[in-house]
Order: C-alpha cells, then structure tokens, then sequence
C-alpha cells in the first residue's frame, strides 16, 4: 500500500477483530471484554466500542447521559435492553437509540446463555454528568482528554450555599 493509503487507513479504519481488548469485571454482574475503536483515529467528536458481553452479565450500571447520545449495534447474539424502567429485547441486527436526558436510563444486560457481541457509538460532548438512578450517584466530566481531565463521582446530597467554603 503506497504511503498516503497507509497513513489515511491508520486515521480512518479500525477492524473489530483487531482491537486490543480489555476485560471488566466485576462480580456479580458484570462481566465484558471491551476495546475502543476511536482512540488514534481522525475521530473528534465520536467515540466507538467493541463488546463482547457475558451471558447472565452486564457491562455498566444502569445510567443515563445529559449531554451525550449513543447508538448500540447488536452485532451477534441476544439480550435485553434495560431502559426507562422496562426490559426489551434485543438481537442480532438491531440498532439502539438513545438519546440525552434523563427519559431513557439504559443498560444492555445478556440475558441469554452465549455471548452478546455489540458496538457502542456515543457523542464526545464535555461538560457531561451522567446519572445513576440505582446507586443515586453522578459523574461529572469536563474534558475527554487524559492529560487536564476533570472528573467527579459523588452521590447525591443536599446542595451546597453557592458561598460555602469561599472568603
């Protein structure tokens, strides 16, 4: 492959079969291996993933996003999608939408007894708080970047004074 072919290739493609993977786990509900897809592409403002997601498991608490939306390819297997306070099936082939806001709390859980393989695609919108209605925790982010990233998880509470602490 000539050089320029190689060097748009290296921004622009990124093959599922070839990311390195990671496993996340933790017991008794959670149980992936993941890889991200964007990392080092010419991709700005979106993020992707591969998972693989074992049977009877879960990849991340039920939460909800303020600022970003994601997509989900269901690309192997089945599986229900926790959402809204109801469970709806899901298999090879589908495509979810969901949007920002606090209407559509999610989460993909295996409930089958095989692997379930599918892509996440969000939006990397910063500032994001992402919501967790079981935990009644919040994250907030302020920058997707490694390097100045602002981050906090919390649970709720009373608010603070807008004064408390400051001379």
């Amino acid at each position: 492959m000539p050089d320029q072919a190689r060097q748009l290739a290296e921004k622009l493609i990124r093959n599922v079969d070839a990311v390195a993977m990671h496993h996340i786990s933790r017991e008794p509900l959670y149980d992936a291996q993941f890889g991200r897809l964007a990392p080092g592409t010419a991709a700005e403002k979106l993020g992707a993933s591969i998972t693989i997601l074992e049977p009877g498991k879960r990849t991340c608490p039920y939460h909800l996003h303020n600022a970003q939306e994601e997509m989900f390819v269901i690309l192997d297997g089945l599986g229900s999608l926790r959402v809204a306070g109801e469970m709806l099936p899901i298999r090879s082939g589908d495509v979810i939408f969901i949007p920002a806001g606090p209407d559509y709390p999610h989460q993909i859980v295996n409930t089958s007894d095989r692997p379930l393989k599918y892509l996440s695609i969000s939006t990397l919108e910063v500032p994001e708080i992402c919501e967790y209605p079981d935990s009644k925790k919040y994250a907030a982010y302020a920058s997707e970047t490694e390097e100045n990233r602002f981050d906090a998880l919390q649970r709720l509470a009373p608010n603070l004074d807008y004064w408390d602490g400051e001379p």
